[in-house]
């Protein structure tokens, strides 16, 4: 039995074909994973940073990216340090977006990180340290551990 050409068009409407966004882009949820004081407050109050823009060509945050920041209504820094998305081969994917809070000359606002981060995050952050004359290396040394 055929349908009439309304109801396939209806019935049509409500299929996506598109692709799941689980990218960082604007608004996406974020955990802070220092002890910084106001990633503590935001975390146990409920209300996660969300993304306002991402620092780089193409408007999508990856790891090492830096990103600005809305958390508890200021406006603060990060660099992405683990991602839920699909990742390439040999870079662990992580549970949750993880962000760790910096300054804007690149000094971490914590003086601890509360997970491993991805080995490839070394590489990633002391080219963009020689480039962009922020100092990353502080963010490496306070880090615990490397997956």
């Amino acid at each position: 039995m055929l349908l009439p050409p309304v109801i396939l068009n209806n019935a049509c409407r409500s299929i996506s074909t598109s692709a799941v966004a689980n990218h960082i882009i604007k608004l996406s949820r974020l955990r802070v994973v220092d002890n910084s004081e106001i990633g503590k407050q935001a975390m146990l109050e409920g209300r996660p940073p969300r993304c306002i823009h991402v620092y780089n060509k193409k408007g999508i945050g990856l790891i090492g990216d830096k990103i600005l920041v809305a958390i508890k209504g200021e406006m603060r820094k990060g660099i992405l340090v683990g991602l839920k998305q699909k990742q390439l081969s040999k870079v662990p994917k992580f549970d949750s977006n993880n962000l760790v809070l910096i300054d804007n000359n690149g000094t971490p606002l914590g003086t601890r990180i509360h997970v491993p981060i991805p080995h490839i995050l070394r590489t990633k952050l002391k080219e963009k340290t020689h480039t962009k004359g922020a100092d990353y290396t502080k963010l490496l040394a306070i880090a615990p551990r490397f997956v």
